[in-house]
């Protein structure tokens, strides 16, 4: 038997994930601080590292693994944020990912594959792939 959502928390959710999408660093940090999961996940298996990765906010990923957020955890896809940022050309949001413990070669395709793919030598260089 299922349980009908709050609709308070999942509004609540939605301005969270709202946040993340727009790199508000500050405010993921307050809702973190205060309770929030790092790892919070919509419907389609996105966390708010992801979606901050995706739309180019290092600042706000940053915040979010210094909290506890996995750097590698993948949608329901099979896709990291790394891989993500490969795939946007966020060299900023790649970095972030790197120093708080993303595996390169995490995710389908990861984020090693995806560099080969778009022939992005400088990332293939820095995940350690010559």
């Amino acid at each position: 038997m299922s349980e009908a959502l709050d609709p308070e928390v999942v509004e609540l959710a939605s301005r969270i994930f709202d946040l993340a999408r727009r790199g508000d660093a500050e405010a993921l940090a307050a809702y973190l601080d205060a309770g929030v999961s790092p790892d919070l996940t919509n419907d389609k298996g996105h966390t708010l590292v992801m979606l901050a990765a995706y739309h180019g906010h290092a600042e706000a990923v940053s915040v979010l693994l210094a909290r506890g957020a996995d750097a590698d955890r993948a949608n329901d896809r099979g896709q990291t944020p790394l891989a993500g940022a490969v795939f946007k050309g966020e060299d900023g949001v790649v970095k972030a990912l790197l120093a708080g413990g993303a595996d390169p070669s995490a995710g389908t395709p990861s984020a090693l594959d995806t560099a080969r793919m778009f022939g992005k030598t400088e990332l293939l260089a820095l995940f350690g792939d010559r």
